[in-house]
């Protein structure tokens, strides 16, 4: 199922951005029987966070970890944990950046209505400057939970941009502006999201206007080209006719989709 997060913008991003290598690590030690502080417990005796105090420890996996894979019982914890060992970290990464934007509508929102639109212009970089404009116009648009100091509101931009910097979508670095990267769905990565949005009860029609597919700057037509492709490799059958699709699903359940993509 796909979680209704708060529609509200908050500053949770500060918390943690990316953190793709803590991501990883905190899936190799989570079970799906483990509580949250557990979790935090498990992962301050294993002993492979050796630079982290463990205050912050505690924020990565309580404000950072939780919120973007243990809602829906675990299922994105636990569909990751199952394919870390085997897909490309690059490929890892794209996903996270998928249920982060879900906890975190703020970056989602950045990444459709300014990433891709400097994208598709033909902008060659973006700037926190670009990130506070956004900012503002949230909160003038009343779309935080209150209205945000100066300092949070620069704090907030250059989280947006270097989430965006640790997902592959911008240049890394400590910097105010970063160099525009090129970003593009894998194979492995849409066929996951398009049998998860199923799973979730999103009907063929609807799914192919999702807001997830356009954090890879995907619009209708895009997503029926990769449904398509996807159709090619025999892992779902698709009818379009028109406006109207229908697709046959191969798989039973995400576990067994998971197998798949571990074999490809």
């Amino acid at each position: 199922m796909i979680v209704a997060y708060n529609k509200l913008y908050t500053s949770q991003l500060g918390a943690g951005l990316g953190l793709v290598d803590e991501t990883k690590t905190l899936l190799d030690l989570w079970s799906s029987s483990m509580t949250i502080n557990q979790l935090h417990q498990v992962a301050l005796e294993s002993g492979r966070f050796p630079n982290v105090t463990a205050r912050r420890l505690r924020n990565i996996v309580v404000e950072c970890f939780a919120p973007r894979y243990l809602v829906a019982a675990g299922a994105p914890a636990a569909h990751l944990k199952r394919l870390a060992k085997t897909i490309p970290t690059a490929d890892l990464t794209q996903l996270m950046l998928v249920f982060t934007s879900r906890a975190n509508l703020i970056l989602g929102d950045f990444i459709r209505q300014v990433y891709w639109i400097q994208y598709a212009g033909g902008y060659t970089q973006i700037t926190n400057a670009d990130a506070r404009i956004f900012v503002e116009r949230a909160i003038g648009n009343g779309l935080t939970t209150k209205h945000w100091s100066e300092s949070m509101i620069q704090n907030v931009s250059g989280y947006l941009t270097g989430c965006c910097a640790d997902y592959g979508m911008l240049e890394q670095g400590r910097r105010t502006s970063r160099r525009i990267l090129p970003f593009r769905i894998s194979p492995a990565v849409a066929t996951y999201l398009v049998y998860e949005l199923h799973f979730s009860g999103i009907s063929d029609n609807a799914l192919l206007i999702h807001d997830d597919w356009k954090l890879f700057g995907l619009a209708r037509e895009d997503v029926l080209e990769e449904i398509k492709r996807l159709s090619l490799k025999g892992l779902l059958i698709v009818q379009a006719a028109g406006d109207v699709i229908r697709i046959s699903w191969k798989k039973t359940d995400m576990e067994a989709l998971c197998d798949v993509l571990n074999q490809s």
